[in-house]
């Protein structure tokens, strides 16, 4: 079985841990780093700028595609979550991606199966809150795929800001040995940040889906600019767009929690238009004084 990529044949995909630990252990046997890219399918070019941007270091990509069932809610949309396959292996050999980890679910939760890993803090809030157990779900499967994989790098997308915070304090607190790389959002030319579930809008619900950028933006600027009543003013447009607010909030980048004068910071924002649930964020510069935002 050859596991080196070819550019005229589609990646190597693998089913089978033995199967995986061997194809990395190719892809290393030149003195190459190995660079993991976790997704959950359903690819489009965000995914693609975290596989060109471990290339781009020189790094062997692995990417993983595992729908998890343990970030999903009992209301969430687990079975209907797009599962492209054919398309998404296209997209990942016209990348360049060395090997495709794909998983089934009783591979990565077999019977008998009773470990969680529980990230306390920067996973209480935001989206923590509004989907209990979601993060739980995140980080038990990306700690499973760490040790499947053993990368040297792993690649996540800004655009899940929490989602990125959470996996930076496990692997400090849990001693994983490797780098956590962000990758800014990719944005469609109104500036909706590229999301699989995209796919959920009506033409209707996609024309409005741009505001929640466009708030966000106004809302930089505001904070930025030492206004007053920025996230005020953010809910009430979107509300006027259509959209149910989960929140919008201003945190310091690190801990998620309150701003900390000098420290970076992220405007952060879960909304939903009609049945899809979207989020973004965008960085807010540092201040030496604290900002009124609200």
């Amino acid at each position: 079985m050859g596991f080196l990529y070819r550019k005229h044949r589609l990646v190597q995909t693998v089913h089978r841990l033995p199967d995986l630990r061997l194809a990395v252990a190719a892809l290393r046997a030149d003195g190459s780093r190995v660079a993991l890219v976790p997704t959950m399918g359903a690819l489009h070019a965000g995914h693609m700028a975290l596989v060109d941007a471990a290339r781009a270091t020189g790094a062997r990509v692995v990417a993983s595609i595992f729908v998890n069932p343990k970030q999903f809610g009992p209301n969430e949309d687990l079975a209907r979550y797009p599962r492209p396959a054919v398309a998404d292996i296209a997209l990942l050999t016209a990348h360049g991606c060395d090997l495709l980890w794909m998983p089934g679910v009783e591979k990565m939760y077999p019977a008998g199966f009773a470990t969680n890993v529980s990230v306390s803090g920067v996973s209480e809030g935001q989206d923590g809150a509004a989907r209990p157990g979601h993060f739980d779900g995140v980080a038990t499967v990306v700690a499973k795929l760490f040790n499947q994989v053993r990368p040297d790098a792993a690649y996540f997308g800004e655009k899940d800001f929490q989602q990125l915070a959470v996996i930076r304090r496990m692997v400090a607190d849990l001693d994983f040995g490797l780098e956590i790389v962000g990758v800014s959002t990719v944005r469609e030319g109104d500036g909706l940040a590229l999301s699989s579930r995209n796919a959920y809008l009506s033409p209707d619900e996609r024309s409005r889906a741009a505001a929640l950028a466009k708030a966000l933006a106004e809302a930089r600027r505001a904070i930025e600019a030492g206004e007053d009543g920025a996230i005020a003013a953010a809910l009430t447009s979107l509300a006027d767009a259509g959209f149910a607010v989960d929140y919008v909030e201003l945190v310091d980048a690190a801990t998620l929690g309150q701003p900390v004068p000098g420290q970076p910071r992220r405007l952060l924002a879960a909304a939903r238009i009609g049945t899809t649930r979207l989020i973004d964020n965008l960085a807010i510069a540092p201040t030496k004084n604290t900002v009124k935002a609200r």
